[in-house]
């Protein structure tokens, strides 16, 4: 298996390291930069279960706009709020539970006309805690485990008269960003002061349980309710206002109550007349009232059929946020293509799907903590991922320039596309173009490297620039001299025209450089070109570190000694009857020039003889 290059590694290392100190964060609570996105995606989530209804277990009792209108006034007197519990409690609830704060005297004939309805009844009432911050944020490290629940100011009890005939509980709930309630805590504390919650409380009167504080955990009894960090307890909404059975207070004034929502449930009083303010957003209702989110937290205490986000749940959570984002990373690093993406598309798929059925099954996986922990590794190593590939790519695009210039630039793309061109040999037909400068060595004994290699430089420059316009391809420049080649990567018909055309642009060329060198220099070279059309062998010469594209057989012997030939016969290019004859009578040498021919000639090397042309410019046909 190939080991991953360092920097993928490093990567790697990076974002498993990211996502455990996310996970680690997470283990102790909330974080706060990803709360928001944490409360968007469980609104998302909760509307994607869609309403469902709720377990029997709660009725709300509302003082709502008609019972204000029966009774008079808004608050109630007390003595009104008496004759709703009596009537409440003649019909046989389990308790029931007022969702008011009874802090202030009121008139004494009212105030002791609802002290006795308490007495005559199983009633929880109301407490309320005040908090430096709106949310009660845990901050305590300690490993004692009621360290961590929300810790109040002071805590605002019911008058003592009420307290004394009924038990109470803390009604706050923890809001997110949005002031969405998404946990009511089981238990607050005020110095060294605990005190259990209002939902809490109605559950152990309405089940006659006690309750229990474990790691974790509040038991009722032998029923187990799984909490989170600080003993929260996480609300699952049933669905808008209304879905917890609703009755008017008006009906209890009237006599009017149904019996068979009253017995044996809990009743809980409280308040949804407009204008009463105790109103909350959530997923599917923009003003649901304050009383049904707490008879929301009763019914998942009794029924426990609430969320579950524990200890375990969290360390679940890290997992994902290791385990996540270090999947996404390696497909990304191993399938740097349409694929990978693909594969990395049905990895966060998977996981959505798996986050969102768990939360439909009531288990409270954190989305905004995984996405956190994948999103900035994934993009950073994306980044780097797309830089190395532009400097990669730069570093190619340098390599094949510098190719382009050793090879003809023809053959050097066509390399790059078939990386097999010509890894076998392959017969076929082409034209051959040698040419050559006369002199060259006698030359270069005396004018001194530097001026060779700025001759040279010049020479090849002429060639390659004429052979490219031509579309021909250098396979090779041999000292003073280059060998040229029509037919590569593929034959093509107007070859041997193309190299004939060529022949005659290489002479105009190097008559031209020749006339612009110092007469000391030019009088002392010339050129001459050679030129063949026939069958050759067309293969890679060289070992595995070193190879070179070129062309042999008979064909490419003649070609070179048709330039002795040239030289012999004092003209600039001798060229084959087969040339001549493929390239057409239209062709350039036909066209420009002087051209005599054919002429048998024997040839160095060779037994019989060959139909050549001789090739010389007009000046050349002019000279004496």
């Amino acid at each position: 298996m190939r080991r991953p290059p360092p920097q993928t590694l490093i990567a790697l290392i990076l974002t498993a390291l990211w996502g455990l100190g996310l996970g680690v964060m997470h283990l102790h609570g909330d974080i706060p930069f990803i709360d928001g996105a944490e409360a968007t995606l469980t609104n998302l989530r909760n509307a994607v279960g869609g309403s469902r209804k709720p377990p029997d277990v709660v009725t709300i009792v509302a003082i709502d706009d008609e019972t204000s209108r029966v009774a008079g006034h808004y608050p109630l007197p007390r003595a009104t709020l008496a004759k709703i519990i009596d009537a409440i409690a003649a019909l046989g609830p389990k308790t029931i539970a007022l969702d008011m704060l009874l802090l202030d005297p009121g008139d004494e004939a009212g105030d002791a006309a609802l002290e006795q309805s308490l007495k005559r009844t199983s009633a929880v009432l109301a407490a309320a805690g005040i908090f430096p911050e709106s949310r009660q944020r845990v901050v305590d490290d300690s490993k004692e485990p009621l360290a961590r629940v929300p810790s109040a100011l002071q805590f605002l009890e019911p008058q003592k008269r009420f307290a004394d005939a009924a038990s109470y509980g803390v009604v706050n709930v923890q809001t997110d960003k949005t002031g969405t309630p998404r946990f009511v805590p089981m238990l607050f504390r005020s110095g060294e002061r605990i005190e259990p919650s209002f939902s809490l409380r109605v559950a152990s009167a309405a089940t006659g349980e006690h309750t229990t504080v474990i790691s974790d955990q509040i038991k009722i009894g032998d029923r187990s309710v799984h909490t989170d960090s600080g003993y929260l307890m996480p609300l699952s909404f049933y669905g808008p206002r209304g879905t917890i059975r609703t009755i008017s207070a008006s009906a209890a004034l009237n006599g009017q109550l149904p019996e068979e929502a009253i017995r044996d449930h809990i009743v809980v009083i409280g308040a949804t007349v407009t204008g009463g303010g105790d109103v909350f957003p959530t997923p599917f209702d923009p003003v649901l009232p304050g009383v049904e989110v707490i008879s929301t937290s009763i019914t998942h205490l009794i029924a426990g059929d609430g969320l579950v986000r524990d200890r375990g749940v969290r360390f679940i959570d890290l997992y994902f946020a290791v385990g996540l984002p270090v999947l996404v990373v390696s497909l990304l690093s191993w399938r740097r293509n349409t694929i990978g993406l693909i594969m990395v598309l049905c990895v966060v798929l998977a996981w959505l799907a798996i986050n969102v059925n768990v939360f439909k099954h009531s288990i409270w996986m954190s989305a905004a903590l995984p996405i956190a922990a994948t999103v900035p590794p994934a993009l950073f190593f994306g980044a780097a991922q797309l830089w190395l590939g532009r400097r990669q790519a730069g570093r190619f695009a340098e390599q094949s320039e510098l190719l382009q210039r050793i090879q003809a630039p023809g053959l050097a793309e066509h390399l790059a596309r078939d990386p097999g061109f010509l890894a076998a040999p392959v017969h076929q037909e082409a034209a051959v173009v040698f040419i050559d400068i006369n002199g060259f060595t006698g030359l270069s004994e005396t004018i001194g490297p530097a001026a060779v290699r700025d001759l040279l430089n010049g020479f090849y420059y002429l060639v390659d620039e004429e052979v490219t316009a031509s579309g021909g391809a250098i396979t090779s420049f041999m000292g003073d001299g280059a060998m040229i080649l029509f037919g590569l990567p593929q034959p093509k018909r107007a070859d041997p025209a193309n190299a004939a055309r060529c022949c005659i642009r290489l002479a105009d060329r190097m008559r031209g450089w020749l006339a612009a060198m110092p007469e000391a220099t030019a009088s002392r070279i010339g050129f001459k070109i050679g030129a063949h059309f026939g069958t050759i062998v067309a293969s890679r010469l060289g070992g595995g570190g070193r190879q070179q594209i070129t062309a042999t057989g008979d064909t490419v012997n003649i070609a070179s000694r048709l330039m002795e030939v040239a030289a012999r016969n004092r003209a600039e290019i001798a060229i084959s009857n087969d040339l001549l004859h493929s390239a057409g009578r239209d062709s350039v040498p036909f066209m420009e020039g002087k051209l005599d021919g054919p002429i048998e000639t024997k040839l160095r090397g060779r037994a019989g003889s060959l139909a050549i042309w001789l090739w010389r410019g007009r000046h050349d046909a002019e000279r004496p």
